[in-house]
């Protein structure tokens, strides 16, 4: 079976009065961080917080009254699972979704919200669908995939059919990969409607399904690592999506875990959009394409296609990105311990312009000098050029400090005076 544009335009007619048809604005932040004129398509603004409804109400509303009443299965690492559990609540079918244990807990207290019973299996994708696919024979309950199905790829290509409207002279698309649903979906459309449009399909470098699938001439299973884009950590990529995919796509970008980071920080900061890692990698291929040349001159759109981010990765991104951009900063110092060396430090910080956040005094396991103790300073900063300010100001005081300066975007080496 294929997907044609016809098929595409079937879905939008069927599912176009329900599913939210999300902006796609023109970001002026974006476009000079780029150097590029950057539109987004907001799809991380569907009531589930993700592109995946579109797939799945189009699957659930061509079930037969018999299938429908049955109730459905199926396997996700969240965002998939959320879409089937809202429509399926909206049209009445019972949904029972597996996910991996370590799927976000936002998304499974959501699934449990929408009415799905959800059950937690496996370390990975593949785990939970496989024990998916065992309780859809066992019940005799229709198995929904997540992004190999025919139908599932019309409902999410209906998305590009939307930006082609709302950016009609579109250069280029940087479209998030992971079972490769709507990368098939959006090749589709736009080889038929607009095949000089130049698409980069982007990968989690940690899960490189598409890239490694393309360099073998056929279906690849890959091993996954952790990655913050976690609704793109798939194993092994859709046939149908695959043979959609091949020939049509024009480049695969693979990006690293700290380009991730950045790019969900930079899209918070901004855009003031929270973006999940999986639609934060088109902003981190857009960052690196755009470096390397390798647009075409004219509109990019980004496709920003999940919003379900757990509160506490965000958080550590947030800490960790400030660190990395110089707006947060630890030093660890080596003090005489007698009155008035702390406050010292503190006045040459003060003079310096740095806001300390927090003191941390070691006394019990300090330095095997009992003359001494080892005090650790977190402080805010303006930039990496305030941080350089701040270290050259301790230097010139003859004040020793210890830190690993590597995982700043500059590349500064340890600091030590």
């Amino acid at each position: 079976m294929s997907v044609t544009l016809a098929d595409i335009q079937a879905a939008r007619q069927r599912i176009g009065s329900v599913i939210y048809r999300s902006p796609c604005p023109y970001s002026l932040s974006l476009s000079q961080l780029c150097h590029s004129e950057i539109f987004c398509k907001l799809d991380h603004l569907q009531m589930t917080g993700s592109f995946k409804e579109r797939g799945a109400r189009n699957k659930l509303m061509l079930l037969t009254p018999a299938q429908r009443a049955a109730g459905v299965v199926a396997a996700s690492a969240g965002n998939h699972a959320l879409g089937l559990s809202y429509h399926g609540r909206e049209l009445g079918i019972p949904v029972t979704v597996v996910m991996p244990r370590w799927a976000p807990l936002v998304k499974v207290s959501n699934c449990r919200t929408f009415g799905a019973e959800v059950i937690l299996h496996g370390e990975d994708f593949d785990s939970a669908r496989s024990h998916a696919l065992q309780l859809s024979q066992a019940t005799a309950r229709a198995f929904i995939p997540a992004f190999d199905d025919p139908q599932i790829i019309a409902g999410q290509g209906t998305m590009a059919l939307e930006i082609l409207e709302d950016v009609p002279n579109v250069a280029n698309l940087i479209v998030p990969v992971g079972g490769g649903g709507l990368l098939a979906g959006v090749c589709t459309v736009l080889k038929a409607l607009r095949p000089e449009v130049r698409i980069f399909g982007v990968e989690a470098a940690n899960a490189p399904s598409l890239h490694t699938s393309l360099a073998a001439g056929k279906v690849t299973r890959v091993t996954t690592r952790p990655t913050l884009a976690d609704g793109l950590a798939v194993a092994e990529m859709g046939q149908y999506c695959f043979d959609l995919i091949r020939g049509k796509v024009d480049e695969v970008v693979l990006v690293e875990e700290p380009e991730i980071a950045t790019a969900i920080l930079q899209l918070l900061e901004l855009e003031k959009t929270v973006v999940e890692g999986a639609g934060a990698v088109a902003l981190a291929a857009a960052t690196r394409l755009a470096v390397a040349g390798r647009l075409q001159p004219g509109p990019t759109v980004l496709i920003l296609c999940g919003g379900n981010i757990d509160v506490t990765i965000l958080s550590r991104i947030i800490e960790r990105g400030l660190a990395q951009t110089g707006r947060m900063l630890r030093l660890d110092f080596k003090v005489a311990d007698r009155p008035g060396s702390l406050a010292r430090l503190l006045e040459v910080l003060a003079a310096a312009g740095a806001n300390v956040k927090e003191i941390f005094h070691e006394r019990l396991f300090g330095p095997r000098d009992v003359a001494l103790t080892e005090i650790s300073i977190t402080m805010e900063t303006r930039d990496l050029a305030h941080v350089q300010a701040v270290l050259a100001a301790l230097t010139q005081q003859g004040i020793e400090f210890n830190r690993d300066l590597a995982n700043l975007t500059s590349g500064s080496p340890k600091g030590s005076a």
